[in-house]
């Protein structure tokens, strides 16, 4: 009897230990299914936000698609996502379904859906709360997420009169990328009116994590694609301030012209313009506006243009640089001016004739029948176009004319020039270049530009380029 009955206690045993591994097996089982179909949301939630990112979203309507992608995984009513600013608080900013507002509501609430649907949106999307404030505050400060089963008796959970609006349960997660806060996500009221549990939790915060990526990559994206277009808005303006600039010079059987700009940034200030006038008058002039950029490079565009139209109906360089000034007046900033210098060469007479509004002082290579050289520093009154009003302008600027006979040169430059620096910060300055003007005066134009432009990249070095660099070599052959 006692064998039987041992027997049977053994079995009974086997027979529990067998249903216990069953119901382990089956638990084990059912935590892979719900880690799978956990796994599978977060992919097609993944995909959705590629999809967003794709797109060219902006962070408006990205949210918005976070919140749909997140009520579509959990099974949720409702949704709110509240954007952390720059200032440091929390504000609405994509709602989706009747989700609750984090502050009591006023009496009087319409009873349409539809109405209500809309103005609560309106309310969500005004609100912001501080860090540490409300449920979203404090997880927003403290960067973790809550999970409240039962919300009902809660006292974190604002709670409303509209039994529409009541919360049963809720999901706070923070959205995070690298630790940076980015937003907070809530989610409310399963639809199958149960709670939400520690999977539901467990999904969420995974959701959280990639709205994070999502959001950054979507910002990355932006930043990118107006990067883009910066970059080809400033290869156009390249382009065209390229073909203002002279591609060729007037033919003339004894002035020889050379010219080199290059440009600090894509674009800049610096202009130079040689043009012919009539047969036998030719206009050259070099400017510098204050600045560097796009707004530079306008600027010189307007200021060529005028200087182009001018000097067909002026024929003393002081009142077309008067008339430009008058002209500039409306389309300069107060904090901007042009320095120039205008010339005009009268072949017939030898002569240049020229008016000097702030820039830079030319210099005038002189070569004497013995043989002896002299450099000459060319003084002159005048100050930059759009510095002063017209009439103090015009008291200032005066013509200055000077013979130009064989074998003569003129340079005329920019502050780029002078100003370029070395490794230990000092400048090339004046004095060098009237060195080298000095020392390769009697050559050609374009031998005199590139000995001048070879002793300033020597002198600088791997220095760099701070500012816009122009010079003109004019030389009577």
């Amino acid at each position: 009897m006692s064998f039987f009955l041992g027997a049977l206690i053994g079995l009974l045993s086997m027979w529990l230990l067998y249903a216990g591994k069953r119901r382990h097996i089956k638990i084990i089982e059912e935590e892979k299914q719900l880690l799978k179909q956990e796994k599978q949301i977060v992919v097609e939630f993944m995909h959705n936000m590629v999809e967003a990112v794709a797109e060219g979203s902006d962070r408006a309507a990205m949210f918005q698609r976070i919140i749909h992608a997140a009520i579509l995984s959990t099974g949720a009513m409702s949704a709110c996502i509240f954007e952390k600013r720059d200032n440091g608080t929390l504000k609405g900013i994509a709602v989706e379904g009747l989700f609750p507002p984090q502050r009591k509501l006023p009496d009087g609430l319409s009873a349409k859906l539809a109405t209500r649907t809309q103005f609560l949106e309106t309310i969500l999307k005004s609100e912001s709360f501080e860090m540490g404030e409300g449920l979203i505050g404090q997880v927003a400060k403290s960067t973790r997420a809550q999970l409240i089963a039962d919300a009902t008796n809660d006292p974190r959970v604002v709670q409303h009169h509209d039994p529409a609006l009541k919360v049963r349960s809720l999901i706070v997660a923070p959205v995070l990328f690298q630790d940076t806060l980015i937003a907070v996500l809530a989610v409310a009221n399963p639809a199958d009116n149960l709670a939400f549990t520690d999977t539901d939790f467990s999904l969420v915060e995974s959701l959280a994590e990639q709205v994070g990526l999502a959001v950054h990559n979507c910002d990355a994206m932006q930043l990118q694609i107006e990067k883009n277009k910066l970059d080809l808005d400033l290869e156009l303006a390249c382009s065209i301030q390229n073909l203002l600039l002279p591609s060729q010079f007037p033919n003339s059987p004894k002035i020889e012209f050379a010219a080199q700009y290059t440009a600090a940034q894509k674009i800049g200030g610096d202009l130079y313009d040689v043009f012919a006038i009539d047969d036998n008058r030719i206009g050259v002039a070099i400017a510098d506006v204050s600045g560097k950029g796009i707004s530079a490079s306008i600027l010189m565009a307007i200021c060529q243009t005028n200087l182009r139209h001018i000097s067909r109906r002026k024929d003393s360089p002081a009142e077309v640089l008067s008339a430009i000034n008058v002209q500039m007046q409306s389309a300069m900033r107060r904090d901007m001016f042009i320095t120039i210098i205008y010339a005009i060469i009268d072949q017939a007479e030898q002569s240049i004739t020229f008016a000097r509004a702030g820039h830079e002082l030319p210099l005038f290579y002189h070569r004497a029948d013995d043989g002896s050289s002299q450099i000459e520093t060319i003084h002159s009154e005048g100050m930059a176009l759009g510095m002063v009003p017209p009439e103090m302008f015009d008291l200032m600027i005066k013509d200055q004319t000077m013979p130009f006979r064989k074998d003569d040169a003129l340079i005329l430059y920019t502050d780029g020039v002078t100003e370029s620096v070395n490794a230990i910060g000092e400048e090339y300055s004046s004095e060098r270049l009237i060195h080298a003007l000095e020392t390769h005066g009697d050559g050609s134009a374009q031998f005199i530009l590139e000995q001048i432009m070879a002793s300033v990249h020597h002198f600088s070095g791997q220095a760099g380029q701070a500012d816009d660099l122009t010079l003109v070599a004019i030389k009577h052959s």
